[in-house]
């Protein structure tokens, strides 16, 4: 097993100062022509909450990775103001290019879950030059149902239920706020029009779409979206017995689709 190295740093992007992880393998080995692996994390994620996901995939496929705190997660800058209905869109194209570029990843191949797969597809779309490959986990391009009344449950379980404790964890003081921004947002009448659609035929890059059979956000129409409108090669993949957070609940099969694809992109 190869060793890796990890080691945090703030940068700063759009203004705010963000957490970091870099994730190397110590024994270079001519790997540094490969690209480079970044994590997105989900709605209410952050560094933590990947666990050791990053490494084990890091290990299979020989490429250095980067994680990070978006605004409001984690040790990030708390958020301040009231977030935008286009707060996916400014993640995707104006804080990322800054992470990256502050960060020197040049060449990236893109893994991102739930909001950030969504994110993951904008920045893609945009900046083509900048992705060799994405992949995405329970990425959302549009608005179900089944998602906002995901959202409102995971609502009931905050007031209800250890859950604020929980993620307190993660995010320590930013936890109320960014639990507040997260469902505020999705469960507005205004979101309920949110779609991104338009961006997915711009994506030429190889994609792969990852999703559990019983997401209790979101359904077989996401991957069937992402999947028939990207034009570069986009291969779906729905896993039985398992919801939401695929790198969790099926972690060896998500690791050998995403090794497969990555080793076919280096």
């Amino acid at each position: 097993m190869p060793d890796l190295e990890q080691k945090d740093f703030f940068i700063r992007a759009v203004g705010h100062k963000l957490r970091v992880r870099r994730v190397t393998h110590l024994d270079n080995g001519g790997q540094d022509s490969r690209p480079t692996l970044v994590f997105l994390h989900e709605g209410l994620g952050s560094i933590e909450m990947w666990h050791d996901f990053p490494e084990l995939l890091l290990e299979k496929t020989g490429c250095n990775g980067l994680v990070y705190d978006r605004w409001g997660h984690g040790k990030s800058d708390p958020i301040d103001v009231q977030r935008t209905l286009r707060y996916v869109h400014d993640e995707a194209l104006e804080t990322l290019p800054e992470v990256l570029e502050n960060s020197g990843v040049e060449d990236a191949i893109l893994i991102g879950h739930s909001d950030g797969g969504s994110i993951a597809l904008i920045f893609a779309a945009e900046y083509p030059g900048s992705v060799r490959g994405l992949i995405t986990e329970a990425a959302h391009v549009f608005v179900e149902e089944i998602t906002l009344e995901g959202i409102r449950e995971v609502v009931k379980a905050y007031q209800t239920t250890d859950l604020k404790e929980k993620l307190a964890r993660h995010h320590d003081s930013n936890t109320e706020a960014i639990f507040r921004a997260w469902c505020d947002t999705w469960l507005s009448p205004e979101f309920k029009q949110w779609n991104i659609e338009d961006c997915l035929p711009r994506v030429r890059c190889p994609v792969l779409v990852i999703q559990g059979e019983d997401d209790q956000y979101g359904t077989e129409a996401q991957v069937e979206a992402i999947a028939s409108q990207v034009t570069g090669h986009a291969t779906p993949l729905l896993i039985p017995d398992c919801a939401h957070i695929p790198h969790k609940e099926a972690t060896d099969r998500v690791i050998k689709e995403m090794t497969d694809f990555i080793l076919e992109l280096i």
